[in-house]
């Protein structure tokens, strides 16, 4: 549909998040440009989860994005796991202040409701949602240096010399966003990403091969094995041909020296820091070829995620460690939230009433996340303190603790948001 909102929105970064806004704006009726840095639209990582939220924001959002994760969705293998999310089980025997447990013990099924597992391949995804964007709403090779203003217009100073402008502008420019650090200030104490204690090696297995490896239930089915400072999960993607696999260790001194945050591995490291782990982690392990380690970075809570016509979203605002699988919902969520919100203003001088609705919403909501991620990963590792390795409090645990993400209530989220934004427009008058 052509654009018929009286005012312009830039979007910086071409991710999930980044599309899926732009798709709604769109739908919207809202001008909008989308400028990657990359020389085209790519994400990095394989198997990206979607909990029940994100595929109802997906659908609420424009049916096509919902059309399109259905083409690359994979699901469990089993049918009589299609509502799981996770089976979890101990991968290494372990004893500590009079409580064992031990090597594949199973502790619990985890459903998240009528899909369960939800995965897709990161690339895959991100192919289905670039065929909803026209060709000439996107400019690629766009690294944003700096954001100045222009009378009413924001001016994007770009590092190639070049620039644009817009009556407002949103940084979906993922976790080292330049965004966050223009609207907080580069010296703010929440401009950067943190390292959260843990890393994790990355792999893809051939499902044939994980099968004879492991069986067919535990290969075709999402699982996660739990063990004192560490765990190491593992879900089918590519519609059950692949099995991803992320095996989490907790560094013991805290701290990530490298300044690359994901860099090659060798098989003998990963090894060294399973140690002890049992049978069936060992295999999973064996199998991993060339695997990749990822330090896990979280964002601290910014006091805002807006100043003027400047708005962030996404990992840009929240970026949370993956415990959950919750951080590329929330990124949806928020796509959801703001293209609504944008679709009822109707003069630039209204947009930052959309921005203050957006942030009263979606900040609290989304930090919780990032909160709550870290909290899950000492759960799975068996850090909880209130829990040790009491695996029945772990289980009740386990099967209560993501429902407030899942079954969140997006249409009276937005309307939450419509009304408070209302609610300054009619003050105004």
């Amino acid at each position: 549909m052509a654009p018929e909102k009286p005012f312009h929105v830039a979007v910086c970064g071409g991710g999930i998040g980044g599309l899926c806004l732009v798709i709604g704006l769109l739908r919207q009726k809202v001008s909008c440009k989308i400028y990657e840095a990359a020389p085209a639209f790519a994400e990095i990582g394989a198997g990206v989860s979607f909990g029940p939220n994100a595929v109802r924001a997906m659908e609420l959002i424009h049916p096509l994005i919902a059309k399109g994760f259905e083409n690359c969705v994979t699901l469990n293998g089993w049918p009589e796991k299609k509502e799981t999310w996770f089976d979890f089980r101990v991968g290494k025997s372990e004893s500590r202040n009079n409580q064992e447990v031990s090597t594949d013990t199973y502790v619990a099924n985890v459903r998240s409701g009528k899909l369960g597992q939800t995965s897709v391949h990161r690339a895959h995804y991100l192919d289905e949602l670039v065929k909803l964007v026209p060709d000439n709403v996107a400019k690629f090779g766009k690294r944003l240096k700096d954001i100045t203003e222009n009378g009413t217009k924001l001016v994007l100073h770009f590092e190639d010399g070049s620039r644009e402008e817009a009556d407002a502008v949103i940084g979906c420019d993922g976790i080292k966003s330049r965004t966050r650090h223009i609207l907080l200030g580069a010296d703010h104490p929440a401009a950067n990403a943190v390292f959260s204690g843990k890393y994790a090696y990355r792999g893809l297995i051939p499902m044939d091969k994980a099968v004879r490896a492991l069986g067919d239930e535990l290969a075709r089915n999402s699982q996660i094995y739990m063990g004192y400072h560490g765990h190491v999960l593992t879900f089918p993607i590519d519609k059950g041909k692949t099995m991803n696999v992320v095996a989490f260790r907790t560094k013991p001194n805290g701290k990530w020296e490298d300044p690359m945050w994901v860099r090659p591995s060798t098989t003998k490291d990963m090894f060294a820091d399973f140690n002890g782990w049992g049978d069936k982690v060992q295999s999973i392990l064996g199998l991993m070829e060339n695997p990749d380690v990822w330090a896990l970075f979280d964002h601290p809570p910014a006091p805002t995620f807006y100043k003027g016509r400047l708005c962030l979203l996404g990992d840009a605002a929240h970026a949370t460690t993956p415990h959950q699988g919750a951080g590329a919902g929330q990124a949806i969520e928020d796509a959801l939230v703001l293209s609504n919100l944008l679709g009822q203003v109707n003069a630039p001088a209204d947009l930052e009433d959309a921005f203050i609705a957006y942030d009263a919403v979606r900040r609290p909501r989304s930090q919780r996340v990032v909160t709550t991620s870290r909290e899950a990963s000492h759960l799975y590792e068996l850090e909880n303190e209130s829990i040790g390795y009491d695996l029945e409090k772990a289980r009740d645990e386990l099967e209560v603790r993501c429902n407030w993400i899942w079954d969140e209530d997006l249409s009276a989220q937005i309307k939450t948001a419509q009304d408070a934004m209302a609610k300054r427009f009619l003050g105004r008058l």
